[in-house]
């Protein structure tokens, strides 16, 4: 698994500075409104747009570069960041440019105690450029860029905030579109068709999102997952069946919290999971005893792969240790993080759940007046 050991960001948003923060395999975000939790989760995000060359991309669909700068481009000349992968390390950092653009100004990978630049001054991220380049010096013998590339592409950044009923996920896609989960669950249909016809370990982890999903939905039987010809293509849509019933129910019959449950289930449960699952607010439209589901997934999870979740729910907090939970907060006009430290609650935990102990400000990260 190639977790995140510890990160570094500089510059962003409302993060000013945060120097060699450790990761862990569960990671539970928690933060006042506005305190800036979920501007974490964006850097991941726009990691990955660098990746795909999708930098300028990202940049205009989220305002332009000024907005990502901290403070604006008065106060900030640059972005950098820095994570570390095991004995493996990339870092890079972006200035702005005159036409609200932002510029990859350096790459540099880490190896052995020894930084490499490899790239500077272009529009578009160069690693993916460093990994065939390390495979075309050196064949049969992946380098740093290879490592550092395969960590980062295999995140998964999670929203399935959009339930609507012209919602991707409760659409028709093609069969073949089942590799992977895809972030807004477009293609959950294939995937899971997939999971259900394929190695015995593939559905053994389908077995276990259908029992799943019934805790949630007692009257859930099973999914109905047999193409349509539409077009030149085979295409699957999420219908499903109820207990004592033959009638084939179509995904506009779920309700908003009920299809995001099948959606967080199946990525939770998936056979062969992402090096990083990132979910933003995954308690968001569900029912109370979901939240609890959904919190014991992610522990289970863990196990495989590394969580990082924002929330605001203490119901969710409630399912995790203290040692397991980032507290956000506003200092000083920016984004400070903490891990907590059981010994800075020993004499609240065994009577208090860290759920009621944020609810009540023990774990202070309510708003600040600044």
């Amino acid at each position: 698994m190639s977790k995140i050991d510890r990160i570094t960001i500089r510059g962003f948003k409302s993060i000013r500075e945060l120097v060699d923060f450790p990761l862990r395999n569960l990671n539970i975000v928690v933060g006042a409104n506005g305190a800036g939790k979920s501007n974490l989760l964006l850097l991941f995000r726009m990691v990955r747009a660098m990746l795909g060359k999708d930098l300028q991309g990202f940049v205009a669909r989220h305002g332009g570069a000024d907005g990502f700068l901290f403070g604006g481009r008065t106060k900030t000349d640059r972005i950098s960041a820095e994570f570390a992968f095991g004995d493996n390390s990339y870092r890079f950092a972006l200035a702005p440019t005159v036409d609200d653009k932002l510029s990859v100004s350096e790459e540099h990978r880490y190896k052995e105690n020894n930084w490499t630049r490899f790239s500077g001054g272009d529009l578009e991220s160069r690693l993916d450029d460093c990994k065939n380049d390390e495979s075309r010096l050196n064949p049969g013998q992946p380098g740093i860029g290879y490592f550092v590339y395969r960590a980062i592409s295999r995140w998964m950044i999670y929203h399935f905030h959009d339930t609507s009923d012209h919602a991707p996920m409760r659409g028709f896609s093609i069969v073949e579109d089942n590799e992977y989960l895809r972030e807004d669950a477009a293609n959950i249909a294939p995937f899971l068709r997939r999971l259900r016809n394929g190695t015995l370990h593939e559905r053994r982890s389908y077995k276990r999102i259908v029992e799943t999903i019934r805790l949630v939905m007692p009257f859930f039987d099973d999914f109905l997952l047999e193409p349509v010809k539409s077009g030149p293509a085979d295409r699957v849509r999420l219908s499903w069946r109820q207990k004592g019933s033959d009638y084939p129910f179509q995904p506009y019959h779920l309700s908003d919290g009920s299809i995001r449950f099948i959606c967080l289930a199946t990525a939770l449960l998936q056979p062969a999971p992402p090096s990083t699952i990132i979910i933003d607010e995954p308690e968001l439209g569900l029912h109370p005893q979901a939240v609890g589901i959904v919190a014991e997934l992610m522990k289970v999870a863990s196990s495989a792969t590394q969580v990082i979740a924002a929330t605001q729910s203490p119901q969710l907090l409630d399912s995790f240790e203290i040692e397991d939970i980032v507290v956000a907060r506003r200092r000083d006009g920016s984004t400070v993080f903490e891990r907590l430290a059981p010994a800075d609650y020993s004499e609240w935990i065994g009577d208090f759940a860290p759920g009621a102990l944020w609810a009540n400000n023990v774990i202070e990260g309510g708003p600040v007046h600044e």
